[in-house]
């Protein structure tokens, strides 16, 4: 072991008596570190958290079962005391071993202290699988003078040998090891908890785009870069209200992919005859899976809920029946989420040329805002939140549909329902660049002020719950 590496073990052994002491005099910080993480993983999951300590951050998160791994003895005793629900393990972070997959990996203010980082980002790939999420805190580099002002006045507990790592210096380290970022959330301005201070800085401006640029602590949400491709069976959900001249088309126009496909046409109180059209076009097409359903509420996405709950196969895909976006076009969805490029796969209209009648300049002004809006909430860059098409694994969806309660059902539309479910379970969301269409048949049944109001007060409903908590 080198000089600097036994100088961190001997101080985390000795700090391990008093962390519980350190950690009551600045509880403001660590509830805050623990309501962030609680935020990020969904209560019941499998977790392990390397770096452990005392073992309070791992208990708050409620795992169905936690495991912890720390080198300090005497951290492990007062873990195992406090908390004899969870498993705690005495090995080193980069020699330790671990049996079963984990959900959720936590790392807080773990990398600071490591004596080579990229070592124990190469050694984590042993213990995660392809869906497996990487959860990392640490601190604003920006912030080293101020915290070891802290240390000096010993308001803060004095660390040696730290590293200071910016978010562009782990995001190298990690993509050297084949990891990638999904999204990066920054939370604290003050670190002292004085009620109106706390209320101006850490609950306004703290989550302000280009101020939280300067927030004490970033956390790192990461996934492995697998590039395995997998084959997939497929359900493409069709939700139609006075789309007839569409219907057939659907069938018609869209390519064989994946192990097998099913069609689930679900119609929603049409005037136009829609239903019986796709009764006819079943009967047409009898070499096609075809489901047909009326559903029981309003509502595109009370529509697609309910055709979700009724597929069978392994991807979720929505098409929508009027067409704009292309059927010839959902092959590229397929693969990208075959091969792994993203666990949610979204499609974008703003890139290429629209043929002139395909969106209104007032629609298009409100894509393009609500693109940039949703970047900002979800921590992940969105350009088109509006396009119908919306890929997905159906396991993935069950657990948004799990969830659906943090939100509420609040969204007759489906499209940020799925954006706002997948961004809380930390999926990659990916975008696929289409070209937007005229419609062929009908007419669009968005109204620009009304539903365009929906929308905003919708947007700023999400903000609360996921900026501004």
């Amino acid at each position: 072991m080198e000089q600097g590496q036994k100088i961190i073990y001997d101080y985390f052994e000795e700090a391990a008596k008093k962390r519980d002491k350190w950690k009551r005099r600045n509880r403001f910080y660590q509830r805050t570190i623990e309501r962030q993480f609680r935020f990020i993983i969904p209560e019941g999951a499998i977790v392990l958290e390397l770096g452990c300590s005392t073992g309070d951050l791992l208990s708050a998160v409620k795992p169905s079962k936690g495991t912890g791994i720390d080198f300090s003895e005497n951290a492990l005793k007062t873990a195992r005391e406090k908390h004899p629900h969870l498993t705690f393990i005495h090995a080193d972070v980069l020699d330790f071993q671990l049996e079963e997959p984990v959900e959720y990996v936590i790392i807080s203010d773990l990398i600071t202290s490591l004596w080579d980082v990229q070592a124990f980002f190469h050694r984590l790939r042993k213990y995660v699988q392809p869906t497996t999420k990487i959860i990392i805190s640490s601190y604003n580099y920006i912030w080293e003078p101020v915290l070891r002002l802290g240390e000096f006045l010993r308001i803060k507990a004095r660390q040696p040998l730290q590293n200071w790592l910016s978010v562009k210096d782990i995001n190298n380290l990690l993509s050297l090891e084949n990891f990638e970022i999904i999204k990066v959330e920054r939370k604290i301005l003050f670190p002292k908890y004085i009620p109106v201070v706390h209320l101006i800085f850490n609950k306004f401006l703290a989550n302000l785009p280009w101020i939280c640029n300067l927030d004490l602590m970033q956390f790192i949400t990461v996934r492995p870069a697998d590039t395995e491709s997998h084959d997939y069976s497929v359900s493409i959900v069709v939700p139609a209200r006075n789309e007839k001249g569409n219907i057939e088309n659907a069938i018609k126009r869209t390519p064989k992919f994946g192990s097998r496909q099913e069609f689930i046409f679900i119609e929603g109180n049409s005037s136009d005859g829609t239903y019986e059209e796709m009764q006819r076009v079943r009967q047409a097409y009898p070499e096609v899976d075809i489901k047909l359903m009326k559903q029981t509420g309003k509502g595109k996405g009370n529509a697609v809920r309910e055709a979700f709950d009724e597929a069978s196969c392994d991807v979720l895909m929505i098409l929508d029946a009027d067409l704009t976006t292309p059927p010839e076009d959902l092959p590229k969805f397929y693969t990208a989420l075959q091969n792994n490029k993203g666990e949610f796969i979204n499609g974008c209209r703003l890139v290429y040329p629209m043929e002139k009648e395909a969106m209104r300049f007032l629609n298009f002004l409100g894509n393009k805002f609500f693109g940039w809006f949703f970047s900002y909430l979800l921590g992940q860059r969105l350009k088109d939140t509006l396009c119908g098409t919306k890929v997905l694994l159906k396991k993935d969806y069950e657990k948004i549909r799990e969830n659906r309660s943090y939100f509420g059902d609040f969204d007759p539309f489906g499209d940020f329902d799925l954006l706002f479910g997948a961004a809380k379970l930390n999926l990659k969301i990916t975008e696929v660049i289409v070209r937007y269409r005229d419609r062929e048949y009908g007419s669009t049944q968005i109204s620009r002020f009304s539903h365009g109001w929906l929308l905003i007060k919708m947007s700023l409903f999400a903000a609360r719950k996921i900026k501004f908590k």
